[in-house]
């Protein structure tokens, strides 16, 4: 077995698809709107070099939290393999205003720093 995706509730599509553009280099596919459920918009983010996709929807109705879908999720951890590709993330994403937290090895034993999302969601690249 294996997780076919994850999903990610988030306000402003666009800008969370260049996110994962611009700091993964993944590919994103086109917008699928519903015909079922009136305003609901996805696309599909292909991480390189896996098969491991993550679903980014949104709607009209998370902009005045009617409903209730939640912006998020509390995280999600991608692995770059290595420390020194950590390393170059996070500096990337901290000269452009996105690093949460530098690289650390954490009580756990990850080497890990945490990257924001525009929406703020938390994204933790580790080695």
């Amino acid at each position: 077995m294996r997780i076919a995706h994850t999903a990610l509730w988030t306000r402003d599509l666009d800008a969370t698809a260049d996110f994962w553009k611009t700091y993964f280099g993944a590919t994103v596919g086109e917008p699928y709107q519903s015909l079922r459920r009136p305003g609901f918009i996805s696309r599909f983010v292909h991480l390189a070099g896996s098969g491991d996709q993550i679903e980014l929807m949104t709607g009209p109705w998370l902009a005045a939290d009617k409903q209730n879908e939640r912006i998020g999720w509390d995280h999600i951890a991608v692995s770059l393999g290595d420390r020194a590709s950590v390393d170059a993330l996070a500096e990337r994403c901290r000269a452009d205003g996105c690093l949460k937290s530098a690289p650390r090895t954490t009580g756990d034993g990850f080497y890990e720093a945490v990257i924001t999302m525009p929406d703020g969601t938390p994204v933790e690249i580790t080695a």
